[in-house]
């Protein structure tokens, strides 16, 4: 039975361990990734302080300290909170580490860190912590720890020899009292263990402090809030964030440098960044490939985001499994599963119908809203025929009135995602809505939601252009891939078309 004159000091130990831990995490993902550098971290701060963490990052050999003490503060603030020792200096040099922190990126502004971090003006998780760190400093109360164990000792130590007086060994109050002040170790190697298995799923954490940076002054030039529609019971949007950019995919025709490029620019670090980015300005959904599961299972977990997840899925007609990908969705947590637009395609046109009725069964199945992609406009209108009727469609739509789109007189069905003719005027990954006026008299015929894809065609039509010519005809909701810098200028654009979209014919069906 704990009794009432102990349960406040466990409550207190509770305290200082999670804030220790806290430290020691930071610290050891830092030291986890031989790459890690505050240099963006301080390069792109905004408060009134800025100039002098701007100085800091400028210079190559002041920057090496400042990482250095960084990094080993974090691990030994953290280590000194968690096992209890030294805790008053631990405390002071804790306080002061969060008060750069907090002025770095003061949160009497605009929001920076969204639903990471979050803050209601003034108050963020960093003043919170520093507030704990200064109780520890100035209270008597510390909780149970080492320094409780070495400060019996060297008080009992010094009353014997002040009475001239040999100390004998033992003699400490209890042996309990002895592991309570240990019973932060073992916690330690479970929390520890418990980290290093989440670092060998998801790798290393690259959401700790001082790490991820999103520019607050581009979130003051957003012109609105972003309208919403409904996906059965999903709540998204209009503006869908696409997942090619964040997956490592790009659409280059005969641009070979720009995927790799494209890979090298978006790291682990830079995607997270614009996730936030885009959350901060209201883009509440993206729509990824199969593969990127795993990263955005990692990304919710690590920040609490609520972004919504819609994943394309693929049969596997090897072993002839259906729904591996959709199963392996579930269990990543996705929100809208939807199968992928060149499988329909190359299922319609190999005429595996049933395959595509299976898995938009299997989905819905799960309660799950099923979604049905294509580039081919073609094999929507034949799953129609057919009876087999998604949830929602996601059809490219683009005009065909810029430079690298191919004659007409050329285009061929079913060819996008197929081979890359070396003659200049056909088929080199540059259209993907073949036939737009099909397209959109296919859309404007049908009664479910629309989302319109590769509305740019990928990169060569202007978004202001892009943009409204599929709202105007009949899209519901827009997916675009956006690079961080491209957000906010993306949603501005949206914002407007919405707003003076006089030539739409079709009823919003979302």
């Amino acid at each position: 039975m704990t009794s009432g004159k102990s349960a406040p000091k466990i409550l207190i130990t509770i305290l200082r361990v999670a804030a220790g831990w806290f430290f020691l995490y930071e610290g050891m993902i830092k030291v986890f990734d031989p790459g890690w550098t505050s240099f963006n971290y301080l390069s792109n701060t905004s408060g009134f302080l800025s100039g002098f963490y701007h100085a800091l990052s400028a210079n190559p050999v002041v920057l090496g300290i400042v990482d250095f003490l960084n990094v080993w503060g974090l691990v030994l603030i953290g280590l000194a909170l968690f096992v209890g020792l030294f805790i008053r200096f631990a405390a002071i040099a804790g306080a002061l580490l969060l008060a750069l922190y907090y002025f770095a990126y003061p949160p009497f502004g605009a929001s920076l860190f969204g639903s990471s971090e979050g803050s209601m003006y003034i108050v963020d998780r960093n003043f919170i912590l520093a507030m704990v760190m200064l109780f520890f400093a100035f209270s008597r109360e510390k909780g149970y720890g080492i320094d409780a164990i070495t400060g019996f000792f060297f008080r009992k130590w010094n009353r014997y020899f002040a009475a001239g007086e040999t100390p004998s060994p033992g003699g400490y109050r209890s042996r309990l009292d002895i592991l309570r002040n240990l019973a932060t170790l073992p916690v330690l190697g479970a929390l520890g263990f418990g980290a290093y298995r989440v670092k060998e799923r998801f790798g290393v954490d690259v959401l700790s402090g001082a790490t991820i940076q999103i520019n607050p002054a581009s979130l003051g030039e957003l012109k609105g809030s972003l309208p919403t529609g409904k996906l059965k019971n999903h709540s998204i949007s209009r503006l869908v964030l696409g997942g090619n950019l964040i997956g490592g995919w790009t659409h280059a025709r005969d641009l070979r440098y720009v995927s790799p490029l494209s890979r090298a620019y978006n790291t682990e670090r830079k995607v997270y960044e614009t996730l936030m980015l885009a959350e901060n300005a209201g883009i509440d959904t993206i729509n990824i490939g199969y593969p990127s599961n795993l990263l955005m299972a990692k990304y919710k977990k690590m920040t609490g985001s609520r972004i919504k997840v819609i994943s394309q899925v693929r049969p596997n007609m090897d072993n002839g499994d259906y729904f591996e990908q959709i199963n392996g969705a579930i269990d990543h947590g996705t929100d809208i599963l939807q199968v992928q637009g060149n499988w329909c395609d190359w299922l319609v046109r190999d005429n595996k119908m049933e395959v595509i009725h299976e898995m938009l069964e299997k989905i819905r199945s799960h309660g799950i809203t099923a979604g049905l992609g294509a580039h081919s406009v073609e094999a929507l209108i034949r799953c129609e025929e057919e009876g087999i009727i998604p949830d929602y469609y996601m059809l490219t739509m683009h005009h065909d009135r810029y430079w690298s789109a191919h004659p007409r007189e050329n285009r061929v069905v079913f060819e996008v995602d197929g081979h890359k003719n070396p003659e200049h005027g056909r088929f080199h990954d540059n259209m993907f809505c073949l036939f737009p006026e099909k397209a959109v008299d296919f859309v404007n015929r049908t009664n479910i939601p629309v989302m319109g894809f590769k509305v740019l065609a990928a990169g060569s039509i202007a978004p202001e252009d892009g943009f409204r010519w599929a709202f105007e005809n009949g899209a519901d909701f827009i997916c675009v891939g956006m690079f961080d810098f491209q957000i906010v200028t993306d949603v501005n654009i949206t914002v407007d078309v919405l707003n003076s979209l006089d030539n739409r014919q079709r009823k919003w069906f979302a």
